[in-house]
Protein backbone atom coordinates (compact mmCIF):
# COMPACT_ATOMS: atom_id res chain seq x y z
CA UNK A 1 0.00 0.00 0.00
CA UNK A 2 1.06 3.48 -0.98
CA UNK A 3 1.45 6.29 1.91
CA UNK A 4 -1.37 8.51 2.39
CA UNK A 5 -1.47 12.22 2.63
CA UNK A 6 -1.25 12.32 6.08
CA UNK A 7 1.94 10.38 6.17
CA UNK A 8 3.55 13.22 3.77
CA UNK A 9 1.92 16.24 5.90
CA UNK A 10 3.06 14.77 9.08
CA UNK A 11 6.42 14.42 7.72
CA UNK A 12 6.30 18.16 6.67
CA UNK A 13 4.94 19.24 9.96
CA UNK A 14 7.55 17.88 11.67
CA UNK A 15 10.26 18.97 9.57
CA UNK A 16 8.76 22.84 10.55
CA UNK A 17 7.88 22.71 13.71
CA UNK A 18 11.47 20.86 15.10
CA UNK A 19 13.16 24.03 14.03
CA UNK A 20 10.63 25.96 15.55
CA UNK A 21 10.71 24.26 18.59
CA UNK A 22 14.77 25.00 19.31
CA UNK A 23 14.61 27.98 18.21
CA UNK A 24 11.64 28.69 21.07
CA UNK A 25 14.00 26.47 23.22
CA UNK A 26 16.98 28.62 22.95
CA UNK A 27 15.39 31.78 23.04
CA UNK A 28 13.93 31.12 26.60
CA UNK A 29 17.78 29.44 27.68
CA UNK A 30 18.89 32.88 26.81
CA UNK A 31 16.40 35.08 28.39
CA UNK A 32 16.20 32.86 31.37
CA UNK A 33 20.14 33.54 31.76
CA UNK A 34 20.39 36.99 31.09
CA UNK A 35 18.04 38.34 32.62
CA UNK A 36 18.78 41.38 34.34
CA UNK A 37 18.38 41.70 37.85
CA UNK A 38 16.26 44.37 39.79
CA UNK A 39 19.30 46.69 40.18
CA UNK A 40 19.79 46.80 36.44
CA UNK A 41 16.03 46.83 34.90
CA UNK A 42 16.74 50.85 34.28
CA UNK A 43 19.82 50.05 32.52
CA UNK A 44 18.47 47.16 30.55
CA UNK A 45 15.47 48.86 29.62
CA UNK A 46 17.79 51.79 28.22
CA UNK A 47 19.77 49.23 26.23
CA UNK A 48 16.98 47.64 24.59
CA UNK A 49 16.07 50.89 21.92
CA UNK A 50 15.26 49.30 18.85
CA UNK A 51 13.41 50.43 15.77
CA UNK A 52 10.42 49.22 17.69
CA UNK A 53 10.76 51.76 20.57
CA UNK A 54 11.56 54.80 18.33
CA UNK A 55 7.92 56.66 19.11
CA UNK A 56 7.75 56.41 22.53
CA UNK A 57 9.81 54.74 25.22
CA UNK A 58 8.27 52.99 27.86
CA UNK A 59 8.53 53.23 31.07
CA UNK A 60 6.96 51.33 34.56
CA UNK A 61 6.03 54.69 36.09
CA UNK A 62 3.72 55.95 33.48
CA UNK A 63 -0.06 55.03 33.76
CA UNK A 64 -1.36 52.79 31.95
CA UNK A 65 -3.03 55.12 29.38
CA UNK A 66 -0.24 56.25 28.51
CA UNK A 67 2.13 52.66 28.21
CA UNK A 68 -1.08 51.59 25.99
CA UNK A 69 -1.45 54.89 23.74
CA UNK A 70 2.63 54.82 23.24
CA UNK A 71 2.65 50.97 22.51
CA UNK A 72 0.10 51.63 19.86
CA UNK A 73 2.41 54.07 18.35
CA UNK A 74 5.35 51.90 18.53
CA UNK A 75 3.78 49.28 16.82
CA UNK A 76 2.28 51.63 14.12
CA UNK A 77 5.69 53.08 13.21
CA UNK A 78 7.37 49.50 12.87
CA UNK A 79 4.62 48.28 11.04
CA UNK A 80 4.80 51.55 8.54
CA UNK A 81 8.72 50.62 8.66
CA UNK A 82 8.29 47.50 7.71
CA UNK A 83 5.63 48.06 5.34
CA UNK A 84 8.17 50.77 3.47
CA UNK A 85 10.95 48.22 3.20
CA UNK A 86 8.66 45.36 2.24
CA UNK A 87 7.45 47.61 -0.99
CA UNK A 88 10.72 48.52 -1.83
CA UNK A 89 11.88 44.93 -1.85
CA UNK A 90 8.90 44.77 -4.50
CA UNK A 91 10.21 47.46 -6.98
CA UNK A 92 14.02 46.41 -6.28
CA UNK A 93 12.85 42.71 -7.59
CA UNK A 94 10.62 43.67 -10.03
CA UNK A 95 13.30 45.76 -11.63
CA UNK A 96 15.22 42.18 -11.28
CA UNK A 97 18.20 44.03 -9.20
CA UNK A 98 18.36 40.18 -7.77
CA UNK A 99 21.98 40.27 -6.86
CA UNK A 100 22.13 43.79 -5.12
CA UNK A 101 19.28 41.66 -2.94
CA UNK A 102 21.40 39.09 -2.35
CA UNK A 103 24.14 40.93 -1.11
CA UNK A 104 21.71 42.76 1.01
CA UNK A 105 20.92 39.33 3.05
CA UNK A 106 24.30 38.49 3.35
CA UNK A 107 25.82 41.41 4.59
CA UNK A 108 22.71 41.62 6.92
CA UNK A 109 23.52 37.99 8.49
CA UNK A 110 27.30 38.94 8.73
CA UNK A 111 25.63 42.51 10.52
CA UNK A 112 23.43 40.09 13.20
CA UNK A 113 26.02 37.43 13.58
CA UNK A 114 29.03 40.31 13.90
CA UNK A 115 27.56 42.69 16.03
CA UNK A 116 24.33 41.63 17.81
CA UNK A 117 25.68 38.00 18.27
CA UNK A 118 28.85 39.38 19.56
CA UNK A 119 26.84 41.19 22.32
CA UNK A 120 24.80 37.89 23.53
CA UNK A 121 28.13 35.74 23.02
CA UNK A 122 29.76 38.51 25.31
CA UNK A 123 26.95 38.27 27.77
CA UNK A 124 26.93 34.44 27.82
CA UNK A 125 30.88 34.38 28.37
CA UNK A 126 30.60 36.78 31.05
CA UNK A 127 27.40 35.14 32.69
CA UNK A 128 29.63 32.02 32.56
CA UNK A 129 32.61 33.65 34.14
CA UNK A 130 34.67 31.61 30.84
CA UNK A 131 38.50 31.89 30.85
CA UNK A 132 38.65 33.84 27.02
CA UNK A 133 40.81 36.24 26.05
CA UNK A 134 39.33 39.25 23.58
CA UNK A 135 41.53 38.44 20.60
CA UNK A 136 40.29 34.72 20.51
CA UNK A 137 36.87 35.85 21.00
CA UNK A 138 37.05 38.21 18.21
CA UNK A 139 38.93 35.90 15.70
CA UNK A 140 36.22 33.25 16.84
CA UNK A 141 33.51 35.59 16.15
CA UNK A 142 34.41 36.61 13.09
CA UNK A 143 35.42 33.38 11.61
CA UNK A 144 31.59 32.34 12.77
CA UNK A 145 30.05 35.88 10.84
CA UNK A 146 32.02 35.16 7.98
CA UNK A 147 31.00 31.24 7.40
CA UNK A 148 27.81 32.76 7.93
CA UNK A 149 27.69 34.96 5.22
CA UNK A 150 27.82 32.27 2.06
CA UNK A 151 25.79 29.92 4.72
CA UNK A 152 22.18 31.89 4.19
CA UNK A 153 22.06 31.93 0.52
CA UNK A 154 24.49 29.66 -1.48
CA UNK A 155 23.14 26.18 -2.40
CA UNK A 156 26.87 24.93 -1.93
CA UNK A 157 26.78 24.60 1.71
CA UNK A 158 25.47 21.87 3.48
CA UNK A 159 22.08 21.39 4.18
CA UNK A 160 22.30 21.19 7.97
CA UNK A 161 25.09 24.09 8.12
CA UNK A 162 22.84 26.32 6.21
CA UNK A 163 19.80 25.84 8.71
CA UNK A 164 21.75 26.25 11.74
CA UNK A 165 22.48 29.60 10.47
CA UNK A 166 18.73 30.12 10.14
CA UNK A 167 17.92 28.97 13.36
CA UNK A 168 21.36 30.80 14.98
CA UNK A 169 19.80 34.25 12.82
CA UNK A 170 16.22 33.94 14.28
CA UNK A 171 17.77 33.21 18.19
CA UNK A 172 19.29 36.75 18.16
CA UNK A 173 17.45 38.92 16.56
CA UNK A 174 14.24 36.94 19.03
CA UNK A 175 16.24 37.52 21.77
CA UNK A 176 17.38 41.03 21.23
CA UNK A 177 13.33 42.19 20.32
CA UNK A 178 12.57 40.24 23.59
CA UNK A 179 13.65 42.88 25.53
CA UNK A 180 11.03 45.25 24.59
CA UNK A 181 8.72 46.99 27.41
CA UNK A 182 6.12 44.20 27.90
CA UNK A 183 3.08 46.35 26.67
CA UNK A 184 4.83 47.54 23.51
CA UNK A 185 5.91 43.22 22.53
CA UNK A 186 2.17 42.64 23.40
CA UNK A 187 0.75 45.24 21.17
CA UNK A 188 3.70 44.51 18.34
CA UNK A 189 3.04 41.44 18.35
CA UNK A 190 -0.90 41.57 17.70
CA UNK A 191 -0.23 44.15 15.16
CA UNK A 192 2.58 42.21 13.30
CA UNK A 193 -0.14 39.33 13.03
CA UNK A 194 -3.03 41.49 11.02
CA UNK A 195 -0.10 42.94 9.10
CA UNK A 196 0.61 39.39 8.28
CA UNK A 197 -2.50 38.38 7.19
CA UNK A 198 -3.37 41.59 4.58
CA UNK A 199 0.10 41.65 3.17
CA UNK A 200 -0.07 37.59 1.93
CA UNK A 201 -3.98 37.74 1.26
CA UNK A 202 -4.95 40.74 -0.07
CA UNK A 203 -4.79 40.95 -3.55
CA UNK A 204 -2.07 43.66 -3.83
CA UNK A 205 -0.26 42.71 -0.64
CA UNK A 206 3.33 42.84 -0.58
CA UNK A 207 4.16 39.39 0.16
CA UNK A 208 1.61 38.30 -2.28
CA UNK A 209 2.80 40.68 -4.93
CA UNK A 210 6.56 39.05 -4.36
CA UNK A 211 5.39 35.43 -4.29
CA UNK A 212 3.33 35.60 -6.99
CA UNK A 213 6.00 37.36 -9.25
CA UNK A 214 8.49 35.09 -8.02
CA UNK A 215 6.03 32.17 -8.78
CA UNK A 216 5.97 34.02 -13.21
CA UNK A 217 9.51 33.77 -13.50
CA UNK A 218 10.02 30.52 -11.89
CA UNK A 219 13.16 31.65 -9.98
CA UNK A 220 14.51 31.77 -6.50
CA UNK A 221 13.25 34.86 -4.51
CA UNK A 222 16.23 36.07 -2.63
CA UNK A 223 14.98 35.67 1.33
CA UNK A 224 15.62 34.18 4.64
CA UNK A 225 13.26 31.42 4.50
CA UNK A 226 13.68 27.64 6.47
CA UNK A 227 12.84 24.77 4.44
CA UNK A 228 11.89 21.57 5.76
CA UNK A 229 13.49 19.79 2.55
CA UNK A 230 15.59 21.75 0.61
CA UNK A 231 16.17 20.62 -3.01
CA UNK A 232 19.11 20.22 -5.04
CA UNK A 233 20.58 23.31 -6.57
CA UNK A 234 19.77 22.09 -10.41
CA UNK A 235 15.98 22.29 -9.06
CA UNK A 236 14.48 25.41 -9.74
CA UNK A 237 11.10 26.51 -7.52
CA UNK A 238 9.83 29.99 -6.30
CA UNK A 239 10.84 30.56 -2.60
CA UNK A 240 8.00 31.47 -0.40
CA UNK A 241 8.35 35.19 0.52
CA UNK A 242 9.52 36.18 4.43
CA UNK A 243 6.78 35.67 6.70
CA UNK A 244 4.69 33.12 4.53
CA UNK A 245 4.46 29.42 3.89
CA UNK A 246 4.06 27.93 0.48
CA UNK A 247 3.92 24.72 -0.98
CA UNK A 248 4.11 24.43 -4.32
CA UNK A 249 1.31 22.87 -6.93
CA UNK A 250 2.25 19.71 -9.01
CA UNK A 251 4.06 20.38 -11.92
CA UNK A 252 2.56 17.91 -14.90
CA UNK A 253 4.88 15.33 -15.56
CA UNK A 254 6.73 15.77 -19.41
CA UNK A 255 5.64 13.81 -22.61
CA UNK A 256 7.24 11.06 -24.22
CA UNK A 257 10.50 12.60 -25.52
CA UNK A 258 10.51 9.97 -28.24
CA UNK A 259 6.65 11.23 -29.56
CA UNK A 260 8.04 14.87 -28.99
CA UNK A 261 10.84 14.89 -30.27
CA UNK A 262 9.46 13.04 -33.75
CA UNK A 263 6.68 15.70 -33.65
CA UNK A 264 4.20 12.58 -35.06
CA UNK A 265 0.96 11.15 -33.94
CA UNK A 266 1.07 7.95 -31.87
CA UNK A 267 -1.51 6.00 -33.52
CA UNK A 268 -0.41 6.84 -37.08
CA UNK A 269 3.40 5.82 -35.67
CA UNK A 270 1.79 2.51 -35.01
CA UNK A 271 0.12 1.68 -38.01
CA UNK A 272 3.00 2.60 -40.19
CA UNK A 273 5.27 0.25 -38.09
CA UNK A 274 2.20 -2.59 -38.56
CA UNK A 275 2.55 -1.82 -42.33
CA UNK A 276 6.13 -1.95 -42.17
CA UNK A 277 6.29 -5.48 -40.73
CA UNK A 278 3.89 -6.42 -43.17
CA UNK A 279 6.31 -5.42 -45.66
CA UNK A 280 9.44 -6.48 -44.22
CA UNK A 281 8.10 -9.93 -42.59
CA UNK A 282 9.30 -13.25 -44.87
CA UNK A 283 6.59 -15.14 -46.16
CA UNK A 284 6.16 -19.05 -44.87
CA UNK A 285 3.57 -20.83 -47.23
CA UNK A 286 3.80 -23.78 -45.04
CA UNK A 287 3.11 -22.03 -41.58
CA UNK A 288 -0.31 -23.34 -40.36
CA UNK A 289 -2.90 -20.40 -39.68
CA UNK A 290 -3.93 -20.82 -35.98
CA UNK A 291 -0.04 -20.17 -35.28
CA UNK A 292 -0.57 -16.94 -37.55
CA UNK A 293 -3.68 -16.05 -35.72
CA UNK A 294 -2.02 -16.36 -32.07
CA UNK A 295 0.76 -14.58 -33.51
CA UNK A 296 -1.29 -11.23 -34.47
CA UNK A 297 -3.06 -11.19 -31.39
CA UNK A 298 0.35 -11.19 -29.38
CA UNK A 299 1.32 -8.25 -31.78
CA UNK A 300 -2.18 -6.72 -31.07
CA UNK A 301 -1.95 -7.13 -27.12
CA UNK A 302 1.16 -5.15 -27.44
CA UNK A 303 0.23 -2.53 -29.18
CA UNK A 304 -2.69 -1.78 -26.82
CA UNK A 305 -0.16 -2.22 -23.84
CA UNK A 306 2.10 1.01 -25.75
CA UNK A 307 -1.19 2.99 -26.80
CA UNK A 308 -2.31 2.55 -22.81
CA UNK A 309 1.18 3.82 -21.53
CA UNK A 310 1.44 6.68 -24.16
CA UNK A 311 -2.09 7.70 -22.95
CA UNK A 312 -0.98 7.88 -19.17
CA UNK A 313 1.88 9.73 -20.54
CA UNK A 314 -0.32 12.57 -21.43
CA UNK A 315 -0.08 15.60 -19.55
CA UNK A 316 -3.85 16.15 -20.47
CA UNK A 317 -4.52 12.77 -18.32
CA UNK A 318 -3.34 14.13 -14.72
CA UNK A 319 -6.56 15.85 -14.26
CA UNK A 320 -8.47 12.51 -13.82
CA UNK A 321 -6.05 11.45 -11.29
CA UNK A 322 -7.68 11.84 -7.43
CA UNK A 323 -7.01 14.28 -5.31
CA UNK A 324 -4.99 12.40 -2.70
CA UNK A 325 -2.71 11.10 -5.38
CA UNK A 326 -2.24 14.94 -6.59
CA UNK A 327 -1.22 15.34 -2.75
CA UNK A 328 0.94 13.16 -2.37
CA UNK A 329 2.83 14.08 -5.68
CA UNK A 330 2.95 17.69 -4.20
CA UNK A 331 4.61 16.02 -1.61
CA UNK A 332 7.29 14.12 -3.07
CA UNK A 333 7.74 16.86 -5.98
CA UNK A 334 8.05 19.83 -4.40
CA UNK A 335 10.45 21.54 -1.97
CA UNK A 336 8.54 20.98 1.00
CA UNK A 337 6.91 23.89 3.47
CA UNK A 338 8.52 26.58 3.69
CA UNK A 339 8.43 29.20 6.62
CA UNK A 340 9.76 32.67 7.06
CA UNK A 341 12.52 33.15 9.12
CA UNK A 342 10.17 36.08 10.72
CA UNK A 343 7.72 33.51 11.55
CA UNK A 344 10.45 32.38 13.59
CA UNK A 345 12.10 35.43 15.40
CA UNK A 346 7.67 36.77 16.39
CA UNK A 347 6.89 32.82 17.72
CA UNK A 348 10.37 32.76 20.09
CA UNK A 349 9.81 36.73 20.90
CA UNK A 350 6.28 35.74 22.28
CA UNK A 351 8.01 32.98 24.14
CA UNK A 352 11.01 34.85 25.44
CA UNK A 353 8.57 36.98 26.99
CA UNK A 354 7.05 34.61 28.95
CA UNK A 355 9.81 32.94 30.06
CA UNK A 356 10.23 36.65 32.17
CA UNK A 357 7.41 35.73 34.08
CA UNK A 358 7.14 31.83 34.77
CA UNK A 359 7.72 28.47 32.99
CA UNK A 360 4.20 27.88 32.99
CA UNK A 361 2.89 30.56 30.88
CA UNK A 362 5.99 29.68 29.12
CA UNK A 363 4.48 25.82 28.33
CA UNK A 364 1.18 27.40 27.69
CA UNK A 365 2.13 29.98 24.91
CA UNK A 366 4.56 27.65 23.48
CA UNK A 367 1.93 24.27 22.81
CA UNK A 368 -0.92 27.70 21.69
CA UNK A 369 2.00 28.43 19.07
CA UNK A 370 2.72 24.61 17.70
CA UNK A 371 -1.08 24.27 17.60
CA UNK A 372 -1.32 27.60 15.21
CA UNK A 373 1.16 26.10 13.06
CA UNK A 374 -0.50 23.01 13.24
CA UNK A 375 -3.76 24.57 12.22
CA UNK A 376 -1.94 26.56 9.01
CA UNK A 377 -0.31 23.85 7.72
CA UNK A 378 -3.49 21.95 7.59
CA UNK A 379 -5.15 25.08 5.67
CA UNK A 380 -1.97 24.91 3.42
CA UNK A 381 -2.57 21.27 2.26
CA UNK A 382 -6.10 22.20 1.80
CA UNK A 383 -5.55 25.63 0.34
CA UNK A 384 -2.77 24.85 -1.69
CA UNK A 385 -1.52 28.68 -1.93
CA UNK A 386 0.89 30.88 0.35
CA UNK A 387 -0.87 31.39 4.09
CA UNK A 388 0.21 33.52 6.95
CA UNK A 389 2.11 31.82 9.93
CA UNK A 390 1.18 34.62 12.33
CA UNK A 391 -1.95 35.28 12.64
CA UNK A 392 -3.55 32.06 14.71
CA UNK A 393 -0.52 31.34 15.99
CA UNK A 394 0.27 34.50 17.63
CA UNK A 395 -3.36 34.91 18.60
CA UNK A 396 -3.14 31.74 20.32
CA UNK A 397 0.30 32.44 21.94
CA UNK A 398 -1.54 35.93 22.97
CA UNK A 399 -4.56 34.86 24.31
CA UNK A 400 -3.20 31.69 26.62
CA UNK A 401 -0.64 33.68 27.87
CA UNK A 402 -2.94 36.49 29.70
CA UNK A 403 -5.26 33.14 30.55
CA UNK A 404 -2.45 31.45 31.80
CA UNK A 405 -1.33 34.43 33.88
CA UNK A 406 -4.51 35.60 34.92
CA UNK A 407 -6.64 32.44 35.74
CA UNK A 408 -4.44 29.24 35.57
CA UNK A 409 -1.88 30.46 37.58
CA UNK A 410 -3.83 31.81 40.86
CA UNK A 411 -5.89 28.57 40.36
CA UNK A 412 -2.62 26.51 40.38
CA UNK A 413 -0.85 28.21 42.72
CA UNK A 414 -3.73 28.62 45.42
CA UNK A 415 -4.71 24.49 44.77
CA UNK A 416 -0.82 23.69 45.83
CA UNK A 417 -0.20 25.94 48.53
CA UNK A 418 -4.06 24.72 50.24
CA UNK A 419 -2.96 21.48 49.37
CA UNK A 420 -5.39 20.44 47.31
CA UNK A 421 -5.21 17.78 44.89
CA UNK A 422 -6.58 17.56 41.29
Amino acid sequence: MGRSVLDFLGVEIIGVMSPVSICMLLVVLLVSTLSPSASDSAAAAASATTAATLVYDESPSDPPGRRLAGALLNAAAFVALITVATSLLVVLYYYRFTGFLRNYIRFSAFFVLASMGGSILLSILRAATFPLDAFSALVLLLNLSAVGVPAVLSPAVPVLLRQAYLVALAVIVAAWFARLPEWTTWTLLLALALYDLAAVLCPRGPLRVLVELASSRDEELPALVYESRPASASVSHAVAALGSVELQPVEPAPPNPTLSNRNVDPDRTSVEIESLEEETSPLVPNEPSSSGDARQQDITAEREREREGERNQDPSSSSSLPWPALESDAFDASRGIRLGLGDFVFYSVLVGRAAMYDLMTVYACYLAIISGLGCTLILLSICRHALPALPISITLGVGFYFLTRLLLEPFVVGASTSLVMF
